[in-house]
């Protein structure tokens, strides 16, 4: 895929993972673990297992700004944990304005779980699972949407309404993925295409399947630092303005 591109497709994933015997490692590790420790601890390792069956593309050895949100988000696959994996304003400062995020995969073979465990052991860029999202984020973000609700049948309406199969938006502006919400959704979606009113709003870098109009909508305000409201057939979005931490400072070593 070429840089700031969008993917979208109209039927689901058909892959088949590769299940022939591994030697016990990560995958099995954190069942095993989920297993001792009740069921809390198997939500938390389930989106761990999901990730290490999904290769990265082949060759991926380093992960730059020149090529890892690219190859993380076309590496991720449909399964039944994660629905999304985002990366939120502070993970692609980390990558696009201050340079700084580097890590180095030391298998032959990585995995996507493998990239996302090398960000956050060799870079300030942090993962959580809070479902159906996996977001890669730095302390300055903001992990809850917070949304503005001022018609609660729209909102049920949105819930029951899929979303488009498979999304991939790599570094995208508001231009280019309001037009897709406004024609799946079917609902009026604020700002408009080429209003002034979403310069603010970062650009968006998500892989998504199977999400829901809600989802979607909550996706979109993660991956863009924005927030929304819904009134009756409308979703308006604007910039998030709450308090936030400062960027964080040098780079793990």
């Amino acid at each position: 895929m070429l840089p700031h591109e969008i993917q979208f497709e109209h039927w689901p994933d058909r892959t088949t993972y590769d299940l022939s015997p591994r030697p016990i490692g990560k995958t099995w590790a954190c069942l095993l673990l989920a297993c001792c420790l009740g069921g809390s601890a198997l939500a938390q390792a389930s989106w761990q297992a999901a990730l290490d069956q999904m290769p990265l593309t082949a060759g991926t050895q380093r992960l730059d700004p020149t090529n890892c949100v690219e190859v993380m988000l076309n590496s991720f696959r449909s399964n039944q944990v994660v629905k999304a994996i985002v990366f939120m304003p502070g993970a692609t400062d980390e990558f696009y304005m201050f340079r700084r995020a580097r890590a180095k995969l030391s298998q032959p073979s990585p995995t996507l779980l493998d990239a996302v465990s090398a960000l956050t052991n060799q870079t300030l860029i942090q993962s959580t699972f809070r479902s159906p999202w996996l977001l890669l984020h730095t302390e300055e973000d903001l992990l809850e949407t917070e949304p503005v609700i001022r018609d609660s049948a729209t909102v049920e309406r949105l819930k029951h309404t899929r979303f488009n199969p498979h999304l991939v938006c790599n570094d995208r502006d508001w231009d280019a993925i309001q037009p897709i919400f406004k024609w799946t959704l079917k609902v009026d979606v604020r700002p408009w295409r080429g209003s002034t009113d979403s310069w603010h709003f970062y650009r968006h870098s998500f892989a998504a399947w199977g999400l829901d109009g809600w989802e979607a909508l909550e996706t979109a305000a993660l991956a863009g630092r924005s927030r929304f409201t819904v009134s009756s057939k409308r979703v308006a979005f604007e910039v998030d303005s709450r308090n936030r931490a400062a960027p964080p400072g040098n780079p793990k070593r």
